[in-house]
């Protein structure tokens, strides 16, 4: 029998975050996952909804709990963030098998690609090369396609419901160039993001790139 090789691979360094920090991104997959239109006809999910809500909940009062530094608090946090990643692992296998090798449907789960789904040189978007966590909680690094003839760029983002169409109300930042990367601040974490950007030319911008999703940590 032949297994398919899926190539879009997600990251699940979950155990090398914090328990804040795995709360957060169990946020982003409980609305990313569950009733998400891009995954309609797929399989249901192998843990459901109110199964991972209550271990987040429950990872929620553990790190309340664990702010005193109580040994039995740390330990009883440390238990609370291992069941919430095992259920992580699992969802994030799902989403991987379940997206048709389709990056924007991939991303829309709340997870994010490892970099080996993208280890060739192909951006993307046509205007946007990579686009990873940022240095703190709340910020995402862009780093742009070199836009013959551009003067300077814009990047343009925008929170938006899994599965829902492009948002009308729009940040944007100009870019000098193309050669630093760009860091986005401010961004609400647990949050699925839109970001497109463009080039400022003589005759005025090009298109709009092709929207990326991501969810912000």
């Amino acid at each position: 029998m032949t297994t398919k090789v899926h190539l879009i691979k997600a990251i699940m360094n979950f155990r090398t975050m914090t328990p804040h920090v795995v709360f957060t991104a169990a946020n982003g997959v409980v609305a990313g996952v569950y009733n998400n239109p891009s995954f309609a006809g797929a399989p249901a999910p192998p843990v459901d909804q109110p199964t991972l809500q209550a271990a987040n909940n429950a990872l929620a009062a553990a790190n309340s709990a664990a702010a005193n530094g109580g040994k039995k608090e740390l330990e009883q946090q440390k238990k609370a963030k291992e069941g919430v990643v095992k259920i992580l692992v699992q969802l994030a296998h799902w989403a991987e098998a379940n997206c048709k090798d389709d990056m924007t449907v991939f991303l829309s789960s709340g997870f994010q690609a490892a970099s080996k789904a993208r280890a060739t040189t192909t951006p993307v978007s046509e205007a946007i090369r990579k686009i990873a966590f940022g240095p703190v909680s709340g910020s995402v690094v862009l780093k742009l396609v070199k836009f013959k003839g551009a003067a300077s760029y814009e990047i343009r983002w925008a929170s938006v419901a899994p599965g829902t169409a492009n948002p009308t109300t729009w940040s944007s930042q100009p870019v000098a160039n193309s050669k630093m990367p760009v860091t986005i601040s401010n961004l609400t974490p647990g949050t699925i993001y839109v970001f497109q950007a463009r080039a400022v030319i003589s005759t005025g911008y090009s298109d709009w790139s092709q929207p990326v999703t991501k969810m912000v940590v």
